[in-house]
């Protein structure tokens, strides 16, 4: 039963699971960086799935459905930035709010643009029609097909691990989005504004939540339908805390959540256990919480993660 094909299966099973996840963490570890938290990557994921379905629906061009997925997710986001940097509120309670609001928008949305809540009709081409196998390495035996013959989305945040990674760490802007989340009061000695780099942390976490909506509704999926994040926005956040709040380390988690939401599907279909199904379901999120539990106490955060600027320059 658990030969090459089956293992090849389940390796590239992982790396798509692992996807929207891996978008989400690595936008919420540049977000944490610079000091502000970012729970509502669910409602974002949600309304950059809704808007890529509908425009990939209206336009025929899944393209242009990946872009309208990045650019709303980013938009949205904005909401959580003035919330947090502007207006000092609570970071969990905005991002818990955008979270209720996003399902409640994309509903009242279905009801207007398609006529009914629920799901979307499917699109007619998505990007998971786009699958490339590059040439050569995707003939490497098990992990050839699972790394290197995939779709768009998931080539792209490949590439967006290694950019952040450096644009992190090597760059000036990223010293600056690191710094607002350790002494954003140093940071503003030397002239730099901190609410403009906070609120491009949190717009770079929207944008990626929101491609990683897209893949949801237009690449892994071909229609868009409500709730359909089912709680991998929250799982983004435990991958990017297991990750040690690094881009690579946030990935690595990532694809140890989508192997284990895999394996699950795989058991389910294979009834390797005589259990009921519903264990299998829950077994991802059990996985997060363990996941969580164990690596917490050795992640240190951003030490002015989560705290307002403002009472903290007026402390001082």
């Amino acid at each position: 039963m658990f030969n090459i094909e089956f293992i090849t299966n389940l390796l590239a099973a992982t790396i798509r699971l692992s996807t929207p996840i891996t978008l989400a963490a690595i936008g919420a570890t540049i977000c944490e960086r610079s000091g502000i938290v970012n729970i509502a990557m669910e409602g974002i994921m949600i309304v950059g799935a809704f808007f890529a379905a509908v425009i990939t629906l209206s336009t025929g061009n899944p393209w242009l459905g990946l872009l309208a997925g990045v650019l709303f997710g980013g938009i949205y986001s904005l909401l959580h930035a003035f919330a947090t940097v502007t207006l000092h509120l609570d970071h969990v309670v905005s991002g818990a709010v955008l979270n209720v609001l996003a399902f409640g928008i994309t509903r009242f949305l279905m009801v207007i643009i398609i006529g009914h809540p629920g799901t979307t009709p499917a699109v007619p081409q998505g990007l998971g029609a786009y699958r490339w196998a590059i040439p050569g390495l995707s003939r490497i035996p098990v992990i050839g097909r699972a790394l290197f013959n995939q779709t768009p989305i998931v080539y792209l945040s490949f590439i967006l691990i290694a950019v952040l990674t450096w644009f992190l760490f090597r760059t000036k802007t990223g010293l600056h989005v690191r710094a607002a989340g350790e002494h954003p009061l140093a940071l503003e000695t030397i002239g730099v504004s901190v609410y403009r780099t906070r609120y491009l942390g949190v717009l770079v976490s929207g944008l990626l939540s929101g491609m990683a909506g897209a893949y949801l509704s237009i690449e892994a999926n071909v229609s868009f339908t409500e709730g359909m994040s089912a709680g991998k926005g929250f799982i983004a956040l435990a991958a990017m805390i297991s990750g040690g709040w690094h881009p690579v380390g946030a990935f690595l988690a990532a694809l140890f959540f989508g192997f284990a939401d895999a394996l699950q599907v795989r058991f389910q279909v294979l009834r390797v256990l005589n259990v009921p199904e519903e264990l299998f379901i829950i077994f991802p999120y059990l996985v997060t919480v363990v996941a969580v539990a164990g690596l917490v106490r050795r992640s240190r955060p951003p030490k002015a993660v989560g705290r307002d600027f403002m009472i903290e320059r007026n402390e001082d």
